[in-house]
């Protein structure tokens, strides 16, 4: 009887042994079955390409020595461009340059030209995002490509020999104008009141040689240009300072006076050398309000156009392109060949003239004006201008204390008066 409650005992603690190891065991399987799921893998995003860039607009402007080229874009692209032959009589030549990434809209066309110099541009789409621009050429020296931004264009300056034709057509258009007759653009996307000439009141000796001066108040319509702690605005200044000088050259100097903008309205920095070009220009001057990161920065300067010497003109003239440093540099790079025909040693005759009568007008209300004197600068509203020309810094809008004179209309009128004061000094000089 003893050995068989033994005998159960035994078994008894058998199976609850059993059974606590099949418990042990079916829980580590769990356990293991738990740790070892993988995970779900996530799948790639779609690779989505970048959207095309759209050709929105062809422009171009025939001058006395070049034709200029102004292919606009929605934003910036990159491009690759080939001279098949520079042409010559009977024997035209071909230049092409492929748009990457980009798309035609859709009332870009083919445009005929016929100046001597282009025959014409023929636009297509070459192959899936890449739109190919033909220029058929004759007569060609030399072309530059290079990029500007805000909004984003192309610009493709074309020098060589015209035909005599050509030169008869280009006189025609000075002698309208030297007559006093109205003159609207021969292409009918250039508003016609940035080319209007203002009637002569008196004119001036022969002996000057200088009849007839082109305002360019910078930025207008979208663009601000600098603006400062206030919130005045660049293109607001310039603008009134520019009606008021463009009232003092007419009555007291009997200037014909060109307005590259009278009003509100934008006027891509190409354009504007285009307008002085076209209308024979004795003069450009263009006219800003300068700005700094250094908020003490005060002070008047007056620039012509050269190869940036510092950093902060590298800026500046940044600001004014409306574009990054980067293409600063590259503009510098083709400058000294886009400033061919450029009259360096009068814009800088011009600019010390203008710099010291605005200095010296200004000094007599305002005593704490610092002169910062004649600089040179890597400005494209100045690039293919063959008159002449200079940019004037009038005050710094970035400085609280000259932000205030430039709100004044009084300082508008002492700017303007200065500007005049330098054009006349300039003027005398010559006779």
């Amino acid at each position: 009887m003893r050995h068989l409650r033994t005998f159960l005992y035994l078994l008894i603690t058998l199976t609850l042994a059993l059974a606590l190891v099949t418990a042990a065991d079916a829980a580590t399987k769990k356990k293991s079955s738990k740790t070892t799921k993988q995970p779900a893998v996530a799948k790639p995003a779609p690779v989505v390409p970048p959207p095309l860039a759209q050709m929105l607009e062809l422009k171009h402007w025939s001058n006395p020595d070049y034709t200029r080229i102004a292919i606009s874009l929605d934003r910036d692209v990159t491009w690759e461009s080939h001279e098949l032959d520079k042409g010559s009589a009977g024997k035209p030549g071909r230049i092409f340059i492929d748009l990457q990434n980009t798309k035609l809209s859709a009332g870009i066309h083919d445009v005929t030209i016929g100046d001597g110099l282009l025959k014409g541009v023929r636009v297509a789409l070459y192959r899936a995002g890449v739109v190919r621009v033909v220029l058929d050429t004759e007569n060609i020296r030399d072309y530059k490509i290079f990029p500007l931004s805000n909004p984003a264009r192309l610009i493709i300056d074309l020098r060589g020999e015209r035909q005599t034709e050509i030169s008869r057509l280009e006189n025609s258009l000075t002698n309208r104008v030297n007559a006093g007759i109205p003159v609207e653009t021969a292409k009918p996307h250039e508003p016609a009141e940035f080319i209007k000439s203002q009637a002569v009141k008196k004119p001036l000796p022969a002996i000057a040689k200088i009849r007839r001066i082109v305002l360019d108040p910078g930025h207008g319509g979208h663009d601000p240009g600098a603006v400062g702690q206030s919130g005045l605005q660049e293109k607001e200044v310039v603008l009134s300072i520019g009606l008021k000088l463009r009232k003092k050259l007419q009555e007291e100097l009997g200037l014909d006076v060109v307005m590259t903008r009278s009003t509100d309205v934008f006027i891509p920095l190409e354009e504007r050398t285009a307008i002085a070009n076209k209308v024979g220009a004795d003069l450009f001057v263009s006219i800003h309000a300068n700005a700094a990161p250094n908020r003490n920065a005060s002070g008047i300067e007056t620039y012509y156009l050269n190869l940036a010497k510092t950093e902060k003109v590298a800026q500046l003239a940044a600001k004014e392109n409306g574009t990054s440093l980067e293409k600063v540099s590259t503009l510098q790079a083709i400058l000294f060949d886009l400033m061919a025909n450029y009259k360096l040693n009068d814009s800088a005759h011009l600019a010390e003239e203008v710099q010291r009568a605005l200095f010296k007008t200004t000094l007599l209300k305002f005593p704490d004006t610092r002169n910062l004197g004649v600089k040179q600068g890597p400005f494209y509203v100045l690039v293919g201008a063959t008159m002449p020309s200079i940019l004037v810094e009038t005050a710094f809008i970035s400085n609280s204390t000259e932000e205030s004179h430039l709100q004044d209309p009084a300082f508008h009128d002492l700017a303007a008066e200065g500007i005049l004061d330098g054009v006349e000094g300039y003027i005398s000089s010559l006779k």
